[in-house]
């Protein structure tokens, strides 16, 4: 009998961490089931959905660059939150080969944030630097958890139009990231009672891209800096929110927290988080 088998898709796909991390959910389980990643052009993606809607053993598949928009017209169902989003991150095939959209992303970018969302707040604010696609979700996720919003952009324009798609409120402003490029003497008010977040959401940072230019002067007292980068882990961003004297979350919280999710879906049981440590120090070896 064939094992049970997900998958992650994307065009490249050689630098995703996925396989590494179902991989290992899989072990300390001993679930008899694989995770492979697999290389599908824009050109074949029809095909590749077509072929693995027909194989029982197929359980889903996660969503990368750039057919996260793309899947979704060849999907049955699309849940409303990745509706909203317009983005699919995880697809799965339910028992009578119907193929189900999901996006993790948002609630795997939350769920470092979990406690201090617990916890009842005068005031929430979250800076977003980025209007691409990863910008999307966490949009959408912040907006819900009763955020208001700053969303930067090279085009705030572009920042302006997210913000009218999925956060509605009045409160939330667009506007150019070069704002926060250089220092400002602006006088914070007292942040006792209120949650503050700044949020790389950009590529800026990432090996061979641009550095991110943000100067940590316009960062509230006790912010928390989420920079959702993981190559490097520790970037020059969450380096600078450390001098600044705030917390700091990782680029990998956000990729094993939407993994997470995802694996519930693919294989019926939850990830066993308690080994997160181990798993950090395998991705990072």
């Amino acid at each position: 009998m064939t094992r049970p088998y997900a998958e992650v898709i994307g065009d490249p796909i050689a630098q995703s961490k996925s396989p590494a991390i179902h991989g290992f959910w899989l072990g300390k389980l001993g679930i008899a089931a694989e995770y492979r990643a697999c290389h599908v052009t824009a050109d074949k993606l029809a095909d590749y959905l077509a072929q693995r809607r027909a194989d029982p053993a197929w359980r889903g598949c996660n969503v990368t660059m750039p057919h996260k928009q793309a899947v979704m017209s060849l999907l049955d169902v699309v849940d409303p939150l990745a509706a909203r989003i317009g983005a699919v991150n995880t697809i799965v095939r339910l028992e009578d080969s119907t193929l189900a959209g999901f996006n993790t992303d948002a609630g795997g970018f939350l769920e470092p944030l979990r406690d201090r969302l617990a916890e009842t707040h005068y005031y929430r604010m979250a800076r977003i630097l980025g209007t691409g696609g990863a910008a999307r979700a966490i949009i959408a996720a912040l907006a819900d958890e009763g955020f208001t919003l700053v969303v930067a952009g090279r085009d705030p324009a572009k920042a302006r139009t997210l913000l009218d798609e999925l956060a509605t409120a009045d409160e939330h402003h667009a506007v150019d990231i070069a704002h926060f490029a250089g220092p400002t003497d602006f006088a914070f008010d007292d942040r006792e009672g209120c949650l503050d977040l700044v949020v790389n959401a950009s590529s800026l940072g990432m090996q061979g891209q641009p550095p991110l230019a943000f100067d940590w002067s316009h960062a509230p007292p006790e912010s928390i800096a989420y920079d959702i980068v993981t190559a490097p882990l520790d970037t020059a961003f969450l380096q600078g929110a450390r001098a600044a004297g705030h917390r700091t979350v990782d680029g990998l919280a956000m990729l094993i927290g939407q993994a997470a999710a995802a694996f519930e879906r693919f294989f019926g049981q939850p990830a066993p988080r308690e080994h997160d440590a181990e798993l950090r120090r395998i991705l990072t070896a």
